[in-house]
């Protein structure tokens, strides 16, 4: 992969333009989005860098990307928050992370990772397990994160202890988002309706072949948003780096088929675009 060229993204978010009495997102690439939530500042599962994997501080034994991220990490705003799902290497990016804790900011993460986010210098921390709730205060107000379950598992090594994996729901004032994580197809996402509706569901749309029984398909991606009554959908963690068999477009191209009734709930595409979740 040394020799393939990495694409460009086809766009790049602005976020300095962004207003604070919206709730704006952009897909930065993979798992990594950018959110303006009425004025807190929130990344998720960040990987900035040209590859993941093994950091061995020269730089890092792994995939390389398809695309460019949407931006650098000397380009994003102050962060309040960065979000963790799990500890991954696609989602746990240890080199995106000693650079983004140079600054103070909260992290959120899954239970048994905290060790994690220490080794990348992080002092604020919080771990979640399924059902637990915290409320982070940001200059511009309070955001509550609630960690749910999905379908995946932890593990950072082959022979790394157990650790957590979480998808959470985001509430402001009075709106509420999902952030699904990485999953295969559950019925967990049912139990979320109770406390929607949602703005917007980010779900995982790719790597289901031969990992079906760890990342859902597109289909089942919206199956899920469906049943947590979720508005808009937001697709994420595909056509960025190869970790699968299925063709790189063919996830967003079966998402698209599957919303083709109403293609208004789909909110972005590809790497880089902008959505302003409208006010109901």
């Amino acid at each position: 992969e040394s020799r393939r060229p990495m694409a460009p993204a086809p766009f790049r978010p602005n976020p300095e333009q962004w207003s604070s009495e919206q709730v704006t997102l952009a897909w930065l690439g993979h798992a990594t989005v950018l959110l303006n939530f009425y004025g807190v500042w929130i990344l998720t599962d960040p990987a900035l860098f040209s590859r993941i994997g093994v950091d061995l501080r020269l730089g890092t034994v792994g995939p390389k990307r398809l695309v460019a991220p949407a931006l650098r990490v000397n380009e994003l705003p102050c962060l309040d928050l960065v979000l963790l799902s799990h500890a991954h290497m696609d989602h746990l990016d240890l080199r995106t992370l000693r650079k983004l804790l140079r600054r103070p900011v909260s992290v959120v993460t899954a239970r048994d990772t905290g060790d994690l986010v220490v080794e990348a210098g992080g002092e604020r921390i919080t771990e979640l397990g399924w059902g637990d709730h915290v409320t982070v205060r940001a200059g511009a107000g309070e955001l509550r994160i609630e960690a749910f379950e999905v379908k995946h598992w932890g593990q950072r090594w082959p022979n790394d202890r157990p650790r957590g994996y979480n998808g959470y729901v985001l509430r402001r004032e009075g709106v509420a988002l999902i952030f699904g994580g990485d999953t295969a197809y559950t019925e967990l996402f049912g139990r979320l309706r109770s406390g929607g509706p949602y703005a917007a569901a980010i779900m995982p749309i790719a790597a289901y072949r031969p990992w079906i029984w760890n990342h859902c398909t597109p289909e089942e991606a919206v199956q899920m948003a469906d049943a947590a009554g979720a508005r808009f959908f937001v697709p994420m963690h595909h056509e960025t780096f190869i970790l699968s068999d299925e063709p790189v477009e063919e996830p967003r191209q079966r998402l698209e088929a599957a919303l083709a009734a109403e293609p208004g709930r789909l909110a972005l595409r590809r790497v880089g675009e902008t959505f302003v979740v409208p006010r109901v």
